[in-house]
Protein backbone atom coordinates (compact mmCIF):
# COMPACT_ATOMS: atom_id res chain seq x y z
CA UNK A 1 0.00 0.00 0.00
CA UNK A 2 1.27 3.50 -0.80
CA UNK A 3 1.58 6.27 1.75
CA UNK A 4 -1.69 7.84 0.64
CA UNK A 5 -3.60 4.58 1.24
CA UNK A 6 -3.89 3.63 -2.42
CA UNK A 7 -3.67 -0.06 -3.24
CA UNK A 8 -2.70 -1.10 -6.73
CA UNK A 9 -5.01 -4.06 -7.01
CA UNK A 10 -3.45 -5.15 -10.28
CA UNK A 11 -0.05 -5.45 -8.58
CA UNK A 12 -1.65 -7.17 -5.60
CA UNK A 13 -2.89 -9.94 -7.91
CA UNK A 14 0.18 -9.79 -10.14
CA UNK A 15 -1.70 -9.08 -13.37
CA UNK A 16 -1.50 -6.45 -16.09
CA UNK A 17 -4.01 -3.61 -16.12
CA UNK A 18 -5.36 -5.04 -19.36
CA UNK A 19 -6.04 -8.47 -17.77
CA UNK A 20 -9.45 -9.91 -18.56
CA UNK A 21 -11.87 -11.43 -16.03
CA UNK A 22 -10.57 -15.00 -16.49
CA UNK A 23 -6.96 -13.90 -15.94
CA UNK A 24 -7.96 -12.02 -12.77
CA UNK A 25 -9.84 -15.06 -11.48
CA UNK A 26 -6.94 -17.45 -12.16
CA UNK A 27 -4.49 -15.12 -10.42
CA UNK A 28 -6.75 -14.87 -7.38
CA UNK A 29 -7.18 -18.64 -7.12
CA UNK A 30 -3.42 -19.18 -7.33
CA UNK A 31 -2.72 -16.66 -4.57
CA UNK A 32 -5.64 -17.93 -2.47
CA UNK A 33 -4.02 -21.35 -2.39
CA UNK A 34 -0.70 -19.81 -1.37
CA UNK A 35 -1.85 -17.50 1.40
CA UNK A 36 -4.90 -19.21 2.85
CA UNK A 37 -4.68 -19.38 6.69
CA UNK A 38 -5.12 -23.16 6.69
CA UNK A 39 -1.98 -23.45 4.62
CA UNK A 40 -0.17 -20.97 6.88
CA UNK A 41 -1.52 -21.63 10.40
CA UNK A 42 -0.66 -18.86 12.86
CA UNK A 43 0.93 -16.67 10.16
CA UNK A 44 -0.69 -13.25 10.60
CA UNK A 45 1.18 -11.91 7.57
CA UNK A 46 -0.29 -14.61 5.33
CA UNK A 47 -3.78 -13.90 6.68
CA UNK A 48 -3.37 -10.18 6.00
CA UNK A 49 -2.11 -10.94 2.50
CA UNK A 50 -5.07 -13.22 1.93
CA UNK A 51 -7.50 -10.46 2.89
CA UNK A 52 -5.64 -8.04 0.62
CA UNK A 53 -5.90 -10.29 -2.44
CA UNK A 54 -9.55 -10.97 -1.61
CA UNK A 55 -10.18 -7.23 -1.53
CA UNK A 56 -8.38 -6.81 -4.86
CA UNK A 57 -10.41 -9.58 -6.43
CA UNK A 58 -13.68 -8.11 -5.13
CA UNK A 59 -12.95 -4.87 -6.97
CA UNK A 60 -11.40 -6.20 -10.18
CA UNK A 61 -13.96 -8.99 -10.67
CA UNK A 62 -16.88 -6.55 -10.57
CA UNK A 63 -17.12 -4.62 -13.89
CA UNK A 64 -18.67 -1.52 -12.28
CA UNK A 65 -16.22 -1.39 -9.38
CA UNK A 66 -13.28 -2.00 -11.71
CA UNK A 67 -14.40 0.80 -14.03
CA UNK A 68 -14.63 3.27 -11.14
CA UNK A 69 -11.31 2.06 -9.73
CA UNK A 70 -9.54 2.57 -13.05
CA UNK A 71 -11.14 5.99 -13.47
CA UNK A 72 -10.86 7.44 -9.93
CA UNK A 73 -8.01 5.45 -8.37
CA UNK A 74 -7.98 5.64 -4.56
CA UNK A 75 -11.27 7.60 -4.63
CA UNK A 76 -13.14 4.97 -6.62
CA UNK A 77 -15.38 3.98 -3.74
CA UNK A 78 -16.45 7.53 -2.93
CA UNK A 79 -17.26 8.02 -6.61
CA UNK A 80 -19.49 4.98 -6.65
CA UNK A 81 -21.58 5.48 -3.53
CA UNK A 82 -21.98 3.28 -0.48
CA UNK A 83 -20.19 0.03 0.12
CA UNK A 84 -16.52 -0.56 0.80
CA UNK A 85 -13.99 -2.83 -0.76
CA UNK A 86 -12.60 -4.11 2.49
CA UNK A 87 -13.04 -7.84 3.03
CA UNK A 88 -13.54 -9.11 6.56
CA UNK A 89 -13.47 -12.89 6.41
CA UNK A 90 -14.85 -14.99 9.28
CA UNK A 91 -13.25 -18.37 8.52
CA UNK A 92 -15.14 -20.10 11.30
CA UNK A 93 -18.34 -19.79 9.23
CA UNK A 94 -17.14 -22.35 6.71
CA UNK A 95 -16.89 -26.11 6.95
CA UNK A 96 -14.03 -26.38 4.48
CA UNK A 97 -12.04 -24.42 1.94
CA UNK A 98 -14.36 -25.39 -0.91
CA UNK A 99 -17.33 -23.81 0.91
CA UNK A 100 -15.35 -20.64 1.55
CA UNK A 101 -13.99 -20.16 -1.96
CA UNK A 102 -17.36 -20.76 -3.64
CA UNK A 103 -19.09 -18.33 -1.28
CA UNK A 104 -16.35 -15.78 -1.92
CA UNK A 105 -16.50 -16.17 -5.68
CA UNK A 106 -20.28 -15.95 -5.53
CA UNK A 107 -20.22 -12.73 -3.52
CA UNK A 108 -17.61 -11.20 -5.80
CA UNK A 109 -19.46 -12.01 -8.99
CA UNK A 110 -17.72 -15.27 -9.90
CA UNK A 111 -19.57 -18.53 -10.50
CA UNK A 112 -20.31 -20.65 -7.46
CA UNK A 113 -20.96 -24.37 -7.39
CA UNK A 114 -18.85 -27.46 -6.91
CA UNK A 115 -15.26 -26.56 -6.40
CA UNK A 116 -13.12 -29.64 -7.01
CA UNK A 117 -11.80 -31.06 -10.24
CA UNK A 118 -14.76 -32.11 -12.32
CA UNK A 119 -17.12 -29.63 -10.65
CA UNK A 120 -18.73 -26.69 -12.44
CA UNK A 121 -16.13 -24.15 -11.34
CA UNK A 122 -13.15 -26.40 -12.09
CA UNK A 123 -11.50 -25.41 -8.80
CA UNK A 124 -9.26 -28.34 -8.00
CA UNK A 125 -6.26 -29.68 -6.20
CA UNK A 126 -7.20 -29.08 -2.56
CA UNK A 127 -7.16 -31.54 0.27
CA UNK A 128 -4.49 -33.93 1.41
CA UNK A 129 -1.84 -32.12 -0.64
CA UNK A 130 -1.70 -29.38 2.00
CA UNK A 131 -0.32 -29.73 5.51
CA UNK A 132 -3.13 -30.96 7.69
CA UNK A 133 -5.57 -31.17 4.80
CA UNK A 134 -8.94 -29.44 4.55
CA UNK A 135 -11.23 -31.61 6.60
CA UNK A 136 -14.68 -30.81 7.94
CA UNK A 137 -13.09 -28.62 10.62
CA UNK A 138 -10.07 -27.50 8.66
CA UNK A 139 -10.65 -23.78 9.23
CA UNK A 140 -9.71 -21.79 12.31
CA UNK A 141 -12.53 -21.74 14.81
CA UNK A 142 -13.82 -25.25 14.23
CA UNK A 143 -16.39 -26.70 11.86
CA UNK A 144 -19.29 -25.26 9.97
CA UNK A 145 -21.00 -22.76 12.24
CA UNK A 146 -23.92 -21.62 10.11
CA UNK A 147 -24.20 -17.87 9.73
CA UNK A 148 -25.64 -18.06 6.20
CA UNK A 149 -22.55 -19.43 4.44
CA UNK A 150 -23.46 -20.90 1.07
CA UNK A 151 -22.86 -24.64 0.84
CA UNK A 152 -21.10 -25.65 -2.33
CA UNK A 153 -22.97 -28.04 -4.60
CA UNK A 154 -21.25 -31.41 -4.50
CA UNK A 155 -19.56 -32.25 -7.82
CA UNK A 156 -20.84 -35.21 -9.80
CA UNK A 157 -18.16 -37.86 -9.43
CA UNK A 158 -20.01 -40.59 -11.33
CA UNK A 159 -18.45 -41.97 -14.51
CA UNK A 160 -19.71 -43.99 -17.46
CA UNK A 161 -18.18 -46.57 -19.79
CA UNK A 162 -19.54 -48.46 -22.78
CA UNK A 163 -19.02 -52.22 -23.10
CA UNK A 164 -19.88 -54.33 -26.15
CA UNK A 165 -20.59 -58.01 -25.46
CA UNK A 166 -20.85 -60.94 -27.81
CA UNK A 167 -24.24 -62.66 -27.98
CA UNK A 168 -22.81 -65.61 -26.09
CA UNK A 169 -21.35 -63.43 -23.30
CA UNK A 170 -24.68 -61.68 -22.83
CA UNK A 171 -26.61 -64.97 -22.86
CA UNK A 172 -24.38 -66.89 -20.46
CA UNK A 173 -22.84 -64.04 -18.44
CA UNK A 174 -19.14 -63.30 -18.25
CA UNK A 175 -16.40 -61.46 -16.42
CA UNK A 176 -14.53 -58.44 -17.73
CA UNK A 177 -11.50 -56.62 -16.37
CA UNK A 178 -11.58 -52.84 -16.78
CA UNK A 179 -8.95 -50.17 -16.20
CA UNK A 180 -10.59 -47.47 -14.07
CA UNK A 181 -8.48 -44.54 -12.81
CA UNK A 182 -5.28 -46.60 -12.88
CA UNK A 183 -7.08 -49.42 -11.07
CA UNK A 184 -7.99 -52.80 -12.54
CA UNK A 185 -11.57 -53.65 -11.72
CA UNK A 186 -13.04 -57.10 -12.33
CA UNK A 187 -16.70 -56.97 -13.26
CA UNK A 188 -19.17 -59.85 -13.20
CA UNK A 189 -21.82 -59.41 -15.89
CA UNK A 190 -24.88 -61.56 -15.16
CA UNK A 191 -26.52 -63.85 -17.70
CA UNK A 192 -29.37 -62.41 -19.72
CA UNK A 193 -28.35 -58.75 -19.97
CA UNK A 194 -29.97 -56.93 -22.89
CA UNK A 195 -28.93 -54.11 -25.19
CA UNK A 196 -29.15 -50.84 -23.28
CA UNK A 197 -28.75 -52.50 -19.88
CA UNK A 198 -26.87 -50.44 -17.29
CA UNK A 199 -24.74 -51.88 -14.50
CA UNK A 200 -23.66 -49.84 -11.48
CA UNK A 201 -20.31 -50.37 -9.79
CA UNK A 202 -20.57 -48.58 -6.48
CA UNK A 203 -17.53 -46.58 -5.44
CA UNK A 204 -15.58 -47.16 -8.67
CA UNK A 205 -16.12 -43.74 -10.30
CA UNK A 206 -14.05 -40.54 -10.17
CA UNK A 207 -12.15 -39.61 -7.02
CA UNK A 208 -12.50 -36.16 -5.44
CA UNK A 209 -9.01 -35.00 -4.43
CA UNK A 210 -8.49 -34.40 -0.76
CA UNK A 211 -11.80 -35.82 0.46
CA UNK A 212 -11.67 -39.53 -0.34
CA UNK A 213 -15.14 -39.25 -1.87
CA UNK A 214 -15.66 -41.38 -4.93
CA UNK A 215 -18.56 -41.68 -7.32
CA UNK A 216 -20.05 -44.73 -8.98
CA UNK A 217 -19.17 -46.24 -12.35
CA UNK A 218 -22.05 -47.01 -14.73
CA UNK A 219 -21.52 -49.54 -17.51
CA UNK A 220 -23.69 -49.18 -20.62
CA UNK A 221 -24.00 -52.58 -22.29
CA UNK A 222 -24.41 -53.24 -26.00
CA UNK A 223 -24.63 -56.55 -27.88
CA UNK A 224 -22.93 -57.58 -31.07
CA UNK A 225 -25.14 -59.03 -33.77
CA UNK A 226 -25.42 -62.80 -34.30
CA UNK A 227 -25.74 -64.64 -37.64
CA UNK A 228 -28.66 -66.78 -36.40
CA UNK A 229 -30.22 -65.37 -33.24
CA UNK A 230 -32.02 -62.10 -32.60
CA UNK A 231 -33.58 -60.81 -29.40
CA UNK A 232 -37.12 -59.46 -28.97
CA UNK A 233 -37.76 -58.75 -25.30
CA UNK A 234 -37.32 -62.07 -23.52
CA UNK A 235 -37.96 -64.02 -26.71
CA UNK A 236 -35.12 -65.42 -28.77
CA UNK A 237 -35.84 -65.61 -32.49
CA UNK A 238 -34.36 -67.36 -35.51
CA UNK A 239 -35.36 -68.50 -38.99
CA UNK A 240 -35.79 -72.27 -39.41
CA UNK A 241 -34.85 -73.37 -42.94
CA UNK A 242 -37.02 -76.22 -44.28
CA UNK A 243 -37.10 -78.12 -47.55
CA UNK A 244 -40.14 -78.18 -49.82
CA UNK A 245 -41.18 -81.65 -48.68
CA UNK A 246 -40.74 -80.79 -44.98
CA UNK A 247 -43.05 -77.82 -45.36
CA UNK A 248 -45.60 -79.83 -47.33
CA UNK A 249 -45.51 -83.13 -45.47
CA UNK A 250 -44.30 -82.06 -42.02
CA UNK A 251 -42.43 -84.42 -39.73
CA UNK A 252 -39.65 -84.36 -37.16
CA UNK A 253 -36.71 -82.06 -37.95
CA UNK A 254 -33.43 -81.34 -36.21
CA UNK A 255 -33.01 -77.74 -34.98
CA UNK A 256 -30.51 -75.65 -33.07
CA UNK A 257 -31.21 -74.05 -29.71
CA UNK A 258 -28.89 -72.01 -27.41
CA UNK A 259 -28.55 -75.16 -25.30
CA UNK A 260 -27.62 -77.45 -28.19
CA UNK A 261 -29.50 -79.44 -30.84
CA UNK A 262 -33.10 -80.60 -30.39
CA UNK A 263 -35.83 -82.32 -32.41
CA UNK A 264 -39.16 -80.62 -33.11
CA UNK A 265 -42.26 -81.70 -34.99
CA UNK A 266 -43.35 -79.59 -37.96
CA UNK A 267 -47.08 -79.97 -38.73
CA UNK A 268 -47.89 -80.74 -42.38
CA UNK A 269 -48.90 -77.91 -44.72
CA UNK A 270 -47.24 -75.14 -42.68
CA UNK A 271 -46.89 -71.82 -44.53
CA UNK A 272 -43.64 -69.93 -44.78
CA UNK A 273 -43.47 -67.28 -42.04
CA UNK A 274 -45.40 -69.29 -39.44
CA UNK A 275 -43.54 -69.91 -36.19
CA UNK A 276 -42.89 -72.79 -33.86
CA UNK A 277 -42.68 -71.84 -30.18
CA UNK A 278 -40.36 -73.67 -27.81
CA UNK A 279 -41.32 -72.61 -24.30
CA UNK A 280 -38.57 -71.92 -21.80
CA UNK A 281 -35.81 -72.15 -24.40
CA UNK A 282 -35.28 -68.42 -24.95
CA UNK A 283 -33.40 -65.60 -23.22
CA UNK A 284 -32.48 -65.89 -19.51
CA UNK A 285 -34.71 -63.87 -17.19
CA UNK A 286 -34.93 -63.37 -13.44
CA UNK A 287 -37.72 -65.92 -13.32
CA UNK A 288 -36.18 -68.49 -15.67
CA UNK A 289 -36.16 -68.35 -19.47
CA UNK A 290 -38.21 -66.73 -22.20
CA UNK A 291 -39.48 -68.60 -25.27
CA UNK A 292 -37.69 -69.55 -28.48
CA UNK A 293 -39.53 -68.69 -31.72
CA UNK A 294 -38.50 -70.45 -34.94
CA UNK A 295 -39.91 -68.80 -38.06
CA UNK A 296 -40.35 -71.28 -40.95
CA UNK A 297 -38.62 -70.50 -44.22
CA UNK A 298 -38.17 -72.41 -47.50
CA UNK A 299 -34.58 -73.35 -48.27
CA UNK A 300 -33.90 -74.35 -51.88
CA UNK A 301 -30.84 -76.50 -52.53
CA UNK A 302 -28.03 -75.07 -54.61
CA UNK A 303 -29.14 -77.48 -57.34
CA UNK A 304 -31.66 -80.33 -57.71
CA UNK A 305 -30.60 -83.87 -58.57
CA UNK A 306 -32.04 -85.57 -61.65
CA UNK A 307 -34.30 -87.69 -59.48
CA UNK A 308 -35.57 -84.62 -57.63
CA UNK A 309 -36.31 -82.90 -60.93
CA UNK A 310 -38.28 -85.93 -62.12
CA UNK A 311 -40.32 -85.97 -58.93
CA UNK A 312 -40.97 -82.24 -59.21
CA UNK A 313 -42.17 -82.77 -62.81
CA UNK A 314 -44.57 -85.45 -61.55
CA UNK A 315 -45.73 -83.07 -58.84
CA UNK A 316 -46.41 -80.34 -61.37
CA UNK A 317 -48.38 -82.72 -63.56
CA UNK A 318 -50.40 -83.97 -60.59
CA UNK A 319 -51.05 -80.55 -59.01
CA UNK A 320 -54.78 -80.16 -58.36
CA UNK A 321 -55.02 -76.40 -57.84
CA UNK A 322 -53.71 -73.13 -59.16
CA UNK A 323 -51.76 -71.41 -56.34
CA UNK A 324 -52.41 -67.96 -57.90
CA UNK A 325 -56.12 -68.24 -58.62
CA UNK A 326 -57.34 -66.32 -55.59
CA UNK A 327 -54.51 -63.83 -55.95
CA UNK A 328 -55.35 -63.02 -59.57
CA UNK A 329 -59.02 -62.68 -58.76
CA UNK A 330 -58.34 -60.29 -55.87
CA UNK A 331 -55.89 -58.26 -57.95
CA UNK A 332 -58.46 -57.19 -60.56
CA UNK A 333 -59.19 -53.43 -60.55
Amino acid sequence: MSANGYRDYFKVLGVERSADADTVKKAFRKLARQYHPDVNPGDQGAEAKFKEISEAYEVLSDPDKRKRYEQFGQYWNQAGGAGGAGVDVDFGRYGNFDDFINDLLGRFGGPGGGGFAGGPSGFGGFGSGFPGGFGASGFPGGGFAGGGAQRAQAPNLDAEANITLSFSEAFRGCERTLAVNDERVRVRIPAGVKPGSRLRLKGKGNLQPGTGRRGDLYLNLQLQGHPVWSLDGDQLKADLPLSLDELALGGEVRVATPDGEATVTVPPGMAVGRSLRLKGKGWPTKGGRGDLLLSLSLKHPASYSDQEKQLLEQLRAARSSDPRADWISAARL
